[in-house]
């Protein structure tokens, strides 16, 4: 019988992922289904007036997939905002079980809000931006 030469390809050997990336990884796509959910949640179900313009920013899932913080941002006035936010968190239990209806987790997690200023602040470095602006166009001028 004649001889058997086997020609193989190179192959380019990938290492396998570990167990704590494949749960990062998990906890991030949670993060953002929750992020989506929750802001259509506010967005058409909660009936509360005191829900003023509020924007999920982002959502922080623990690695056990059990709490989840939700960082939102409200613009309005300060009371407009703490108004928000005791309506949100008289709002969780509901938010909460809304997620048990539309994501399939064995635990839907506990969920807690924290207020997010980052909008604020960015809206605070334009306003100074454009004042840097007119200061230099004024000075442009004077020149």
């Amino acid at each position: 019988m004649g001889s058997y030469i086997c020609h193989s390809l190179p192959t380019t050997h990938y290492p396998l992922p570990t167990t704590h990336q494949l749960m990062y990884h998990r906890s991030q796509r949670l993060a953002e289904e929750l992020k989506n959910e929750i802001s259509a949640i506010i967005a058409q179900e909660i009936k509360d007036p005191r829900v003023g313009f509020a924007t999920v920013t982002e959502v922080k899932v623990s690695p056990d997939l059990r709490h989840a913080r939700v960082a939102v941002s409200v613009l309005g006035s300060p009371e407009e905002r703490q108004e928000t936010f005791e309506a949100l968190v008289h709002a969780t239990g509901y938010i909460r079980r809304l997620l048990g209806a539309r994501i399939r987790l064995r635990h839907t997690p506990e969920l807690s809000f924290a207020y997010d200023d980052s909008i604020e602040r960015g809206e605070r470095m334009m306003r100074l931006f454009e004042e840097i602006e007119v200061e230099d166009r004024g000075s442009k001028i004077e020149d």
